[in-house]
Order: structure tokens, then C-alpha cells, then sequence
């Protein structure tokens, strides 16, 4: 980062205002750090020196705000607490805390800049951080984007150090020597002539000084786990089936809910729940917007009774027909639907003529979320008062929402975070909370879970946006000379926004992402985007727009290569012109050992997609037989500036890797009269066991800023698989899922 590049950032914080939410702050509330939420109702002899550590004489316990959706973000915290608190792995207890602002996520502001991952520049560096205050201001706590890793990175080191500095300053009052002369170990201040002292039998002598503020970051030689592969704190539970999780929540003289609401999201018109009342065990059958529930004695009464009431209706407020959608889509390349063009370099115009080399279109469909554990949210509204139970991304959100539904104020809402059986953007949602809250308030005070089957998690998903891709291109001896890519979508993020009762103001930069960021010399190119409105409603799911324009990008890149007779790797490499991301493909083409097309109706294909800051190359080989094409091995690396906990991390990948690749072959979400046609697992299958391929991962640390690994492994696995597949068999498929042309074994 240049030096005028770290001025302007620190001018723009300090200096000058942020505009949020229509109001405009200076620099003292930029400065001001929010309240400590660990301080209200504090025991007696306890201490909190931030808001993510808390010590009695029982127990040091690390605050992990960040949602633990089993992408291991409890352990992740914890790790980086314990390292700078000199705490041993697992010596502490963990807990998510309290909604509160001070837990703010720091790393959104690096996403939401419409600029490059790698500017460093004056104008994107003062974006970024007129962004980073305004979301402080606002006290945004959000799990998502892959940013739990860059937001905790420094901050919660800090926390460490910050306790570990003041348990030190509490040890050396108590015993009369100088600070100096103690150190700390394993949970405990070592005073000068050997003495341990315990952190939790500091903890009230602690509480009575002010926190050390001034703290220096240990040098990295000195890192004791970061860098290492831990245990996960959740796996021993998780292996022993011990693990909980909102849907196995439960408290005393709790009903149990289930619920039907219009699967084409219009309004009830009408029902007739006669049949249901009369079940045994059912406790009453209420209204809730758009559909009903059923209270009863246990789930699976809940659920079976739900299902025998007879409901009318209404139609939905979008096409009734999947051709429809398509059409919509395929019509919003004007003028009038332009969102923005986010790049332009050279001459296209000029330059591509009616002679283009391709002339190609690329279709992804909607696609569900389906994590395993379906949506859920246990309430109670009783006494004018709120709580809910359940999974959330965005916890502050909840409570405003749970608020609204109850008509209570925000702060009479009391939200307990619950750990997640997988989200990939499904619980950064809200419907669950509604209606948990809806029913919860028409129970006379008793909790109530609600529990959704499966067919109405997936009818009531918001999935990934359905796009269209259009390019064309040349190319001359060199390889590729020009590209014109555009991309007509559904906005996810304005949907799910709308929801949430927040405006996104400016063009979507979801949309376009992995295409106007790429990073190829490529003398003239051009990338548009158009929004497509009036279609079914969408949200972010894993990896949100690079799931489908990196598939477009990395495809229509491969057709130009291979048009120029370029090998697709090589070529690659040469035209990188960022280090760091061409780092990844070499990294890639040595893992692999590529040495060129295999023959014998084998293939491989590369694809290299930066989405959320973090270049991700991708090698897929597969193998072609009479019976159907199978995927042995995959090659991945990419870079995220630091890798916290190598295996935690091979494990995101890995499973990034077999998510993209599996929707890529089998899942689409179509609609038919208004409704999602698949409703269950069988009808919207991922990638089985047996065709799990072999995957090779290698995380590179030489990126300037640290990144989150979730959902970058995912858009690469789509083209790469696309391109194999055209390495092996001639075919291009430029349409997912591929199963639709291609048989897998």
C-alpha cells in the first residue's frame, strides 16, 4: 500500500465524516468506540477488558460473535483470542454474546467498494474507509461474504493481547513486583520467582483496574497456534452426535409449530383446517401472513397435521412459468436495464467485428440453498417481552425484525444465537424469524418451535439469481485480443435487502463479479450488467454472483484460447497481470504437472476466478466412459494472504470445491404455476459420495490483505469442470446443470 494510499484512508476516518442512514457524523463519533456489552450485568469478582473476553474465578471465557454455520468460525475466534491471551487450545469456554454493536464487522467495507481487491489506490482506499465508518456507526454484525477471518484478524488479537497485558498488570500489583518482570503461560501470570497465577484467580483484582490499551501483536516467530492444525472445538460433539443445534432446542412448556405458506409467495385466500383440528395432539391451528400453522404436542404432529389443511391460494406476484423467467432475462439486454458498465478498457467497439471469434451465450439457473438442517426459530412474546432461539447471520437484524413482528420495541427482544447445521446464505434470511414470532404471539405466552418440513424450506427459499451471459470475442497469434461480455440477472442483493427493510443504493456489483474484476491483459474489454426485475425473489447464496458470471467468464475465456491455439493454462499465465493471482496458477499447473490434453478420452480444464478479494485457480480432470464421465482428482490453490488453521482451511476448500462442482452437474430450482417444482433433496441432488473426486488444496500466503476462504473455492469448480469436460469429449456445455447433457458415474 502506498503512503498517500494509508494518509487519505486515515484522513477520511479522522478527519472528515461518514454519511449512514442519512445521517452525518464527524470524527468523534467516528473515534468512539462502542459500549462494551459484556460490562452490563458483570458478577461480582468477574472482569471483561473488551467485548470478547469475560474471566471469573471459574472460567476465562472468548466471545465469538461471528455465526458458526460449520464453517468452523467459533474455533477461528477462539484461536486468534488465545493466541495473543497465551490461553492452551481448548483451556477456555467459548459463547456467541450478545447482539450488539460492537461487534461490527470491520472487512465489510473491503467488499462492498466498487473497486479492486488489489487497488490500493487514494480514491478506493478513502472509499473503503468512509464505508468501514459508516458500518461502524451502524454497528452492522454480520457473519457472511468470507469475511469473518479478515474481520477478526486484528481486532481480536487484540482482545488478547489486551487481557493478557492487564491479567499481567493485576498479577504484579498483587505481588509487589514490576509489570516487566512477569510473563504469562498456558492460562496463567509466571511471577519472577516461578509462581503461577492462574488467570482465574486474578479475575476480581483485574476487574478493579483500567484495561491496557497500549499493546504490541506478538511476532509472528512467536506464534504458538496460528499457522497450526487444530483440533476443531466443535468436532468432538459433532462426532459423538452430542452436537445441538436450533432444531434440537428445548425448553419447558414449549409447543411445537409447523407451517404452510403460499409456495408461490402470493397471499391465503382461503383454508379449511377442520381435519386438522381433529388430530390428536394438535393444540390449535392459527393464521400467519400468507399461509398457517399448526400448534401441537411434538414436531411431527405439527407437521402432519399442516399438511391436512386445505388451502386456496392466491397467485404468485412473478412469471408462473420457468420459459418466462428465461425470456425476462434474455430481454433485459437494453438500455433501459443497464446497471452499470463496470469496465471498460481499450476500444471494443472499434475493434470486435460481425468476424468475432465466438459468439457465445451462457444460462445458471436458480438454485436452493438446501443446507441439512432446515429453517427453524423457536419464540416466545409474553409480558411485552420477545426471545428468540435461533441460527441467524445477522443477529441485530433479528431483533429489529422480531420487534416489528411482536410491536414491541427493539429493546424489549432478547436473541440467543444458535449453531447452524449449514446456512450457505439461507440464514441471512428472516422468514423463519417472522413467523416463529407470528405464531409465538397467538401461544399465550408459551414458547413455540417452529420447525419447516422440507418441501416448505425449499418452496419459501429465496435462491441464487437466474442470469444470462452474452460475450464475444477475438483473437489474433498472441491469443486473446478483444472481449464484450455482458450479464442480465436478478439482483440477489436488492432482493434480499428489501427484505431485511434496507435500500441498496448504486448498481449491484454482485452481478458482475468474477467477470469486471478479472485480471487477464486483455487489450480491449468490456463487461456490462442489466438487472432483471419482476422475476421470482433471490438472496446470496455461496459465493453469490461469481457463482454464475465466473462460470460465463472462465468459459468464454477458454473458447478464445482454444480458438487461438493457446494451451488454456499456459496462456493463462502469461496474460496475469496481477502477481499475486498468477501465483495461484502457477501454484496450480505444479501441483497438477501440467503437461498439456491427456488423450483417451481423459481432459482437464483450468479456470481462475477472484471473488471476495481471493484469486482461486482450479484444475478438474475427468474421465469419459460408455457408462458416463467421473471426476478422479481436482487441484485447487489459492490465496489468502494468511492461513489461520491449515486444516480447518483444506476442509473449506474442499467442500467449496464439491458444492460448486455438484450444483454445477445436477441442481436447478424451474418453476411451474407459480411454484418451485423441486421440493426435496431427490429432486435437486448434489454431488454423492462415490463421485467425490480426490482434491489437492495449497493456500498461498503472499497477498497484501488477509481474506476469507468459504466461498471463493466455489466459482472456480463449475467452468473448470465445464472445460475438462470439453477437454475430453469435444463438447461445450455453456448451460448448468450439466447433467442435462452429460451422464455422471
Amino acid at each position: 500500500m502506498s503512503r498517500l494510499g494509508t494518509i487519505t484512508r486515515r484522513g477520511l476516518v479522522i478527519g472528515a465524516v461518514a454519511v449512514a442512514g442519512g445521517v452525518a457524523f464527524g470524527a468523534w463519533s467516528v473515534r468512539r468506540p462502542h459500549a462494551n456489552p459484556l460490562a452490563d450485568g458483570l458478577a461480582e469478582g468477574a472482569a471483561t477488558f473488551n467485548p470478547w473476553v469475560r474471566i471469573d474465578a471459574d472460567a476465562v471465557t472468548l466471545v465469538t460473535p461471528h455465526s458458526d454455520l460449520g464453517q468452523g468460525a467459533r474455533s477461528m475466534q477462539a484461536l486468534l483470542i488465545a493466541e495473543e491471551m497465551d490461553l492452551d487450545w481448548g483451556g477456555f469456554r467459548t459463547e456467541y454474546g450478545p447482539p450488539a454493536p460492537a461487534y461490527w464487522n470491520r472487512a465489510l467495507a473491503d467488499e462492498g467498494a466498487p473497486f479492486m481487491a488489489h487497488d490500493d489506490g487514494t480514491l478506493a482506499e478513502g472509499t473503503r474507509a468512509a464505508m468501514g465508518a459508516a458500518i461502524k456507526l451502524l454497528g452492522l454484525q454480520i457473519t457472511g461474504g468470507s469475511t469473518s477471518v479478515p474481520d477478526s484478524w486484528v481486532k481480536l488479537r487484540e482482545a488478547g493481547a489486551v487481557a493478557r497485558e492487564t491479567l499481567k498488570r493485576a498479577a504484579a500489583a498483587e505481588a509487589r513486583v514490576h509489570v516487566r518482570d512477569v510473563r504469562t503461560e498456558a492460562g496463567a501470570v509466571i511471577l519472577p520467582d516461578g509462581t503461577r497465577r492462574p488467570y482465574t484467580a486474578l479475575a476480581a483484582r483485574a476487574a478493579r483496574i483500567d484495561p491496557v490499551t497500549d499493546v504490541t501483536l506478538r511476532d509472528p516467530s512467536a506464534w504458538r497456534l496460528i499457522g497450526q492444525s487444530l483440533p476443531r472445538l466443535d468436532i468432538p460433539a459433532k462426532s459423538t452426535g452430542a452436537q445441538t443445534y436450533g432444531i434440537d432446542l428445548s425448553l419447558p412448556d414449549m409447543l411445537h409449530a409447523s407451517v404452510r405458506t403460499n409456495p408461490g409467495r402470493g397471499p391465503l385466500e382461503d383454508f379449511d383446517a377442520e381435519a386438522a383440528r381433529a388430530m390428536p395432539g394438535v393444540v390449535d391451528v392459527v393464521e400467519v401472513t400468507n399461509g398457517v400453522a399448526v400448534l401441537a404436542a411434538d414436531t411431527w404432529t405439527a407437521m402432519r397435521a399442516v399438511h391436512a389443511i386445505a388451502c386456496r391460494w392466491g397467485p404468485a406476484p412473478y412469471p408462473a412459468e420457468q420459459a418466462t423467467h428465461w425470456q425476462r432475462v434474455s430481454d433485459s439486454f437494453t438500455d433501459a436495464a443497464l446497471d452499470k458498465e463496470w469496465r471498460h478498457d481499450g476500444d471494443v467497439p472499434g475493434t470486435l467485428t460481425a468476424e468475432a471469434a465466438i459468439t457465445a451465450e451462457y444460462r445458471a439457473p436458480y438454485v436452493a440453498h438446501q443446507p441439512l438442517e432446515p429453517l427453524n426459530a423457536t419464540a416466545r412474546v409474553a409480558d411485552g417481552r420477545v426471545e428468540v432461539w435461533a441460527a441467524h447471520q445477522i443477529p441485530r437484524f433479528v431483533e429489529r425484525i422480531a420487534a416489528e413482528t411482536a410491536g414491541v420495541a427493539p429493546e424489549a427482544v432478547t436473541f440467543h444465537q444458535q449453531d447452524a447445521g449449514g446456512s450457505f446464505g439461507h440464514r441471512l434470511e428472516f422468514e423463519n424469524i417472522r413467523l416463529a414470532v407470528e405464531i409465538a404471539a397467538q401461544a399465550e405466552g408459551r414458547p413455540v418451535k417452529l420447525t419447516f418440513t422440507r418441501e416448505e424450506d425449499f418452496a419459501q427459499d429465496f435462491p441464487r439469481q437466474i442470469s444470462i451471459g452474452r460475450a464475444r470475442g477475438t483473437v489474433g497469434p498472441e491469443g486473446i485480443v478483444a472481449v464484450d461480455i455482458e450479464i442480465a440477472s436478478a439482483s440477489a442483493s436488492r432482493s434480499q435487502m428489501a427484505r431485511a427493510g434496507q435500500p441498496l443504493p448504486g448498481p449491484d456489483k454482485q452481478i458482475p463479479s468474477g467477470v469486471w474484476n478479472q485480471s487477464y491483459a486483455i487489450p480491449h474489454f468490456r463487461c456490462r450488467a442489466y438487472t432483471v426485475d419482476g422475476l421470482a425473489p433471490t438472496s446470496s447464496w455461496r459465493s453469490v454472483g461469481a457463482s454464475s458470471a465466473g462460470f460465463f467468464w472462465e468459459s468464454v475465456v477458454d473458447e478464445l484460447l482454444h480458438a487461438a491455439g493457446r494451451d488454456p493454462l499456459e496462456a493463462r499465465i502469461a496474460m496475469c497481470t496481477v502477481p499475486h493471482h498468477r501465483a495461484t496458477l502457477e501454484a496450480v499447473a505444479e501441483m497438477c504437472d501440467w503437461a498439456g490434453p491427456l488423450g483417451d478420452g481423459r481432459g482437464r480444464g483450468v479456470a481462475m476466478i477472484e471473488s471476495f478479494g481471493v484469486p482461486c485457480a482450479q484444475v478438474v480432470e475427468v474421465e469419459a466412459s460408455e457408462a458416463g464421465l467421473r471426476i478422479p482428482r481436482v487441484w485447487v490453490a489459492l490465496d489468502v494472504g494468511r492461513v489461520v488453521d491449515p486444516m480447518t482451511f483444506e476442509n473449506q476448500v474442499q467442500g467449496g470445491v464439491i458444492w460448486g462442482l455438484g450444483h454445477a452437474m445436477n441442481s436447478e430450482i424451474t418453476y411451474a404455476g407459480g411454484r418451485a417444482e423441486q421440493r426435496n433433496y431427490d429432486a435437486a441432488p448434489a454431488m454423492r459420495l462415490h463421485q467425490a473426486p480426490e482434491i489437492a488444496v495449497r493456500g498461498l500466503e503472499t497477498a497484501p490483505e488477509i481474506r476469507g476462504a468459504g466461498e471463493p473455492p466455489v466459482p472456480p469448480a463449475a467452468p473448470a469442470l465445464a472445460n475438462a469436460i470439453f477437454a475430453a469429449t469435444g463438447r461445450r456445455l455453456r448451460e448448468m446443470p450439466f447433467s442435462r447433457e452429460i451422464a455422471f458415474v
